[in-house]
């Protein structure tokens, strides 16, 4: 009995496709697996029996304005693969929809481990553990000291205002993603403006840095060998990255979407204080206005949940673990609330 297709991929289409436009592909038939763990963008191995791909196309249904760029994903990790930023070498953009009927793109796939969750963690020892941390922190460091005018990126975003036009920028997929009134989120987004920092010098913004976003060496849980899920990258204050990966690092709110719970300083790990002077002196940015970045992060992460949930409700994710998306808004959502209160910052205490 043939394996079932994973719903999102035309292997008919997709056949001519790759032997036209992906090096080394065959004229035989495609074989294709949906690869678990994104909540987003839809990830597949695509095999013709010789050689192995990974492609990425957009999520099924309610794709947001501006949101799931497979022409953006392909150009960032194509610019940096001429940088020390570990990336997947990239092979093919198709931006018909006639061919798979949505945009997608056909990149290497990359022998390593992505620790997705605490089992997968926890045969990490303590000083591989803290390798890992310090490899995470550097490696977020480098690709905020990359050149992104020499690599030929220098309109790929546009950074001026990038912090208030994110504000901005969040609010409307609010809008379009909500599937209730939860006033909270209007609360954030005012404290957000009234508190809004000075930004430092513009970089490349990957815009979801996480551990289970990146692959480390089979061999060597302190070695990044590939820096994934590039979708929301831009131009902009780097900052954003460090405060959305300390959400992550730990807290307990953000578990159903990446491995912070499994974090544990105990463990070996870096806190967050730690990651947060080690990105200071791998950087050498001024890190004294941090709470707002984090206050901002738990408000992004929402309202990106709140968009899972709309398609969960919709009937258009593959998978498992959807159902509990609208209570992880919720909770995202008090989170920013508790965290903007104890601010050192007034306007953010609102």
């Amino acid at each position: 009995m043939p394996e079932a297709i994973p719903e999102g991929v035309d292997l008919a289409r997709l056949r001519a496709y790759f032997v036209d436009e992906v090096p080394g592909a065959t004229d035989q038939p495609l074989t294709a697996e949906l690869i678990a763990g994104g909540r987003s963008n839809l990830t597949y191995t695509i095999s013709d029996g010789t050689s192995t791909w990974v492609l990425r196309r957009p999520p099924l249904g309610h794709v947001l304005p501006t949101a799931h760029d497979m022409a953006r994903e392909y150009r960032v990790m194509t610019a940096l693969a001429r940088t020390g930023v570990p990336v997947p070498r990239t092979y093919a953009l198709c931006e018909d929809v006639e061919v798979n009927g949505a945009p997608f793109y056909v990149m290497e796939k990359v022998d390593g481990i992505i620790y997705r969750d605490g089992v997968s963690l926890s045969g990490v020892g303590h000083d591989a553990a803290r390798r890992l941390s310090e490899e995470l922190v550097d490696v977020l460091a480098r690709i905020h000291t990359v050149d992104y005018e020499q690599v030929g990126l220098g309109e790929f975003g546009h950074p001026d205002g990038f912090l208030e036009r994110q504000i901005r920028r969040w609010g409307q997929q609010w809008e379009r993603s909500k599937t209730r009134e939860l006033p909270g989120v209007d609360e954030i987004a005012r404290r957000l403006r009234a508190a809004l920092p000075e930004s430092g010098p513009p970089t490349i913004v990957h815009g979801d840095y996480r551990l289970d976003n990146t692959m480390m060496a089979s061999d060597d849980p302190g070695r990044i060998v590939a820096v994934l899920d590039w979708e929301m990258s831009t131009l902009g204050d780097p900052l954003a990255d460090l405060g959305l990966f300390l959400l992550y690092w730990g807290n307990a709110g953000a578990q159903i979407i990446a491995t912070g719970p499994a974090i544990d300083a105990q463990a070996g790990y870096l806190t967050s204080d730690e990651v947060v002077e080690r990105y200071a002196l791998q950087s050498g940015r001024r890190v004294d206005a941090l709470d707002w970045y984090v206050v901002f992060a738990f408000y992004k992460l929402a309202i990106i949940v709140e968009g899972i949930n709309a398609r969960f409700q919709m009937g258009k994710t593959l998978g498992e673990g959807f159902d509990v998306m609208g209570e992880t808004v919720v909770g995202l959502i008090d989170g920013a609330l508790e965290r903007a209160n104890q601010s050192s910052i007034p306007a953010l205490r609102g």
